[in-house]
């Protein structure tokens, strides 16, 4: 939130229940908590309209301070040492609003959990730089990723699922048609000010995150702009924590029928036979969490490709784990993955809207 938006939910011990109810009042209303300030602007609790109503059926007048209905005992997020347990178990319990205090005890940010479900310490670079060819002739004026669905650009579809997770540190790599997907972030989107670079020449799927700075002991998601997905990033960077992994591939099932009877054999002799067999795979989906470590090791403007990166990364020892992704995954990569695309997002749009 901005220093004005914060300044809203700010109120002084001193101030009667009657200016804490105006207060509220002018409050959207997912965000009708006030936090309650000592005269050294220090967060002491918070106030909200059930515990003004319960205080003055205890008895309490509307000329009363706020301090006297002032809940002390409330969750609190500390800046730079953001809790994601406990930001979930807030999320479980139904609370929507949370204060983020400095050293202090002063707030510094407001997290409102109906909007930014979670922080997630974390960066995230968008692959954009492929030409879309099956995709044309849609992709030869508009970048692949610029493709509308159901009135929304592809790649703005996840820079509003990284935004929601806290995330604003994004990077775009561009090559082909930049300029228009330069333009098209000139703009904050998801309240997200996106930046973009340029790849001078190919550097694969993964070379071009060679061209960034990343902050040493952190971490990046690094994803293709052209997917749509609802998998949880959260739960991705929080099995990449457990696992204390080095990359964290996020993968989707992939089945393989056979249509025939297959045999298994031991030189010219048949041990078994199994009629038309099911063999299951993990595919990968084009959405990894990586170690900025890494990623700051990549030769810079060399061209490698994500697999080359992770099989290399296996090979010198580095953990490598794996995600499933639980939910929607599109490649739109094709005309059909692009039908697809639009009739999966055109049912979860009439859903929402069926559900306000």
């Amino acid at each position: 939130m901005s220093s004005n938006d914060t300044r809203q939910h700010i109120i002084n011990h001193n101030a009667s229940l009657i200016e804490a109810l105006e207060k509220l009042n002018n409050l959207p209303g997912n965000e009708m908590t006030l936090f309650v300030e000592d005269d050294d602007h220090r967060i002491i609790g918070t106030l909200t309209d059930g515990d003004i109503r319960r205080s003055l059926l205890a008895g309490l007048g509307t000329d009363s301070d706020v301090f006297r209905a002032t809940h002390r005992d409330f969750r609190r997020l500390r800046r730079g040492n953001i809790d994601l347990d406990m930001i979930r178990s807030c999320r479980e319990r139904g609370i929507n609003v949370l204060p983020v205090l400095d050293s202090e005890d002063r707030l510094t940010d407001i997290i409102n959990l109906n909007v930014r479900h979670t922080i997630l310490p974390v960066s995230a670079i968008l692959m954009a730089g492929g030409k879309g060819e099956r995709l044309r002739p849609m992709t030869l004026d508009t970048p692949k990723p610029l493709l509308e669905i159901e009135g929304k650009a592809i790649i703005d579809y996840n820079i509003e699922a990284l935004a929601a997770c806290g995330i604003n540190d994004i990077t775009v790599c561009t090559r082909y048609l930049s300029e228009k997907i330069f333009d098209h972030f000139s703009a904050p989107v998801a309240g997200v000010d996106v930046r973009c670079i340029r790849e001078d020449r190919p550097l694969g799927t993964l070379g071009a995150a060679s061209l960034i700075s990343h902050r040493p002991g952190g971490a990046t998601v690094v994803m293709n702009s052209d997917l749509l997905t609802s998998l949880s990033f959260e739960d991705l960077y929080m099995r990449h924590i457990s696992e204390n992994a080095d990359i964290t591939v996020a993968v989707i099932p992939y089945q393989v029928s056979v249509p025939y009877a297959i045999l298994t054999t031991e030189g010219r002799r048949v041990t078994g036979i199994e009629e038309k067999p099911a063999y299951s795979y993990y595919a990968n989906a084009g959405i990894y969490l990586i170690s900025n470590n890494l990623l700051n090791a990549l030769n810079k403007d060399e061209r490698i490709d994500a697999t080359d990166f992770i099989q290399n990364a296996i090979a010198g020892g580095s953990k490598v784990v794996f995600f499933p992704v639980n939910g929607t995954w599109i490649d739109v990569g094709s005309p059909v993955d692009f039908r697809q695309a639009t009739e999966i997002m055109r049912h979860h749009r009439n859903m929402s809207l069926n559900n306000k």
